[in-house]
């Protein structure tokens, strides 16, 4: 497959995965924005590769898998997902982590990229009433 090719299949399943994913406002009906603030390192003499800020809105789609941003790194990447879920489900507004990427690429070793997120979710005002009635 080429290269054009093989971008074009990535994009197209980058594409069914968010769909799939579903908007935030279905999927975290209490949550008004999320805000991820993310260093990419990568191994080598310079480590910080790139600080990045991601917006998310109930508009968005609950799509939380960052790409690793090694060129030709396969299969990698930083899954959010599972952080954000549990946030949510805990009700808890600030969380920080890190992740390696587990992808594969010719040129760097396999925990090539790691991230540094700091993840600030703010809730709607029914969340706080929803949450007084269940005592949480």
């Amino acid at each position: 497959m080429s290269n054009r090719n093989n971008y074009t299949a990535k994009m197209t399943l980058k594409k069914q995965n968010r769909s799939a994913a579903g908007l935030v406002s279905e999927r975290f009906p209490y949550v008004s924005d999320i805000i991820i603030h993310m260093t990419y390192y990568q191994k080598g003499p310079n480590p910080v590769l790139m600080l990045r800020t991601v917006n998310v809105f109930p508009s968005s789609y609950a799509y939380f898998k960052m790409d690793c941003m090694i060129k030709d790194c396969d299969g990698g990447g930083f899954d959010l997902t599972p952080v954000i879920a549990e946030m949510v489900k805990t009700h808890k507004k600030v969380k920080k982590g890190s992740l390696v990427c587990h992808g594969k690429t010719d040129y760097h070793s396999h925990e090539h990229a790691s991230i540094d997120y700091d993840i600030m979710i703010k809730y709607n005002k029914k969340s706080e009433r929803h949450r007084d009635k269940l005592h949480i």
